[in-house]
């Protein structure tokens, strides 16, 4: 399949005999963005196309940041840092972004929500449509969004936590009261770990204990029902994008247990091996997704193209599995992918970029490799130079 080609219109594109199609607006899109004092990117409102959008220009000049930006209005993280002081401007020490989304749902009049995130005084306000959100996870479900970054090609070849945050966010839309029980649990892993080095009673070990078994059991059910929605999608898109000679199968090993009550059985038997490991030895902290590779472990056998494939397929699905939780078709973030990419996966990125329903911002130094393949019609370009963002 060429890269070139743009996907057939189908029966909701809008056309006219002999007009290039234009695809139908997506069901979930930022029409705007307002940023201030966020990283290198200079103040300014973004007005982006509800479909494809591409920002160039060299490195360092503020694309990832834009990116970023969306990310954190969107989700209230960032995929660059788990500490959002360093996303401020150091002058001005705090940052806000707000933003503007659409939402589409069938034949319903468009809905549009201010989203807002303000960042002061080490902390971090997020208001929608100017109303504190219950839980910063109710806030977030509400903006899908996926994001594939080059630190995410090693999703298939680095450790389990990139797999297991992988699931998490699944998880997070299926039931938003995932990452509190997430939350729970990993402080009272925390504690019981520094529990057992004191020597503790018994007592106060089954406290904490009971607390990792309930909000244990949830984590595990969840992570396996988030592979349970991940495993046909990845398979497809693998099928497309990788030989076809290569068999990929996913599985779900469940680090704890679903049963809270042999959860907390298990802790207590395994007591005396905890109290001299880093962390306990049972639970959802060791969860993995095994990835294999016509029946072997791909982080041994994969080549780099491979891992690389591999990689893209997990994201296809990631944006299924939201898709297909939320009935809302995510944004799509790409920083900077094609320059990691050979010249195969480039092509099967672009296929995914000219395919999907949704809104895409996709970041290059090469705007020349992505443009021709997505079609003027569908496509606006955007530049960065030293944080100040203009069309091209």
């Amino acid at each position: 399949m060429s890269p070139s080609l743009a996907a057939p219109a189908t029966s909701d594109d809008e056309s006219n005999e002999g007009a290039t199609p234009r695809r139908r607006a997506p069901s979930f899109s930022l029409a705007s963005l307002r940023v201030e004092a966020f990283r290198n990117l200079a103040d300014a409102t973004f007005e982006p196309s509800d479909r494809i959008n591409v920002v160039f220009g060299q490195n360092g000049q503020g694309k990832t940041s834009l990116l970023e930006a969306i990310y954190v209005v969107a989700t209230t993280k960032s995929f660059r840092t788990a500490r959002l002081r360093e996303v401020t401007t150091h002058q001005r020490g705090g940052f806000s972004v707000r933003a503007s989304f659409i939402e589409r749902r069938g034949d319903l009049p468009s809905l549009e929500r201010q989203h807002t995130a303000v960042y002061a005084e080490g902390s971090l306000h997020v208001r929608l449509d100017g109303n504190r959100p219950q839980t910063l996870a109710d806030y977030a479900v509400r903006s899908p969004v996926v994001v594939f970054h080059p630190e995410e090609l090693t999703l298939s070849t680095g450790p389990a936590a990139l797999r297991r945050r992988l699931l998490d966010r699944v998880a997070l839309y299926r039931s938003p009261t995932v990452a509190a029980e997430l939350s729970r649990y990993t402080r009272a892993l925390r504690a019981r770990q520094e529990l057992l080095r004191r020597g503790a009673t018994e007592a106060e070990l089954t406290s904490y204990e009971s607390i990792l078994a309930s909000s244990g059991s949830i984590v595990s059910r969840a992570r396996r029902e988030a592979v349970e929605s991940l495993v046909e999608p990845t398979l497809e898109a693998f099928r497309r994008i990788a030989a076809p000679d290569l068999e990929l199968t996913l599985r779900y090993r469940n680090g704890g247990s679903e049963d809270s009550d042999a959860f907390a059985r298990e802790l207590e038997q395994r007591r005396s091996n905890d109290r001299n490991a880093v962390t306990a030895t049972f639970g959802p902290h060791r969860d993995e997704l095994e990835l294999k590779l016509n029946g072997r472990a791909a982080r041994q056998v994969a080549s780099q193209g491979q891992h690389r494939a591999i990689t893209l397929s997990l994201k296809a699905a990631e944006t299924n599995a939201v898709t297909s939780i939320t009935g809302l078709e995510p944004i799509q973030l790409l920083d900077d992918v094609s320059s990691e990419l050979d010249r195969e996966r480039t092509e099967a990125l672009l296929i995914f970029l000219a395919e999907t329903r949704g809104q895409v911002f996709a970041t290059t130094t090469r705007p020349e490799l992505l443009t021709p393949s997505l079609g003027p019609e569908n496509t606006k370009l955007f530049q960065v130079v030293n944080g100040e963002l203009k069309s091209a």
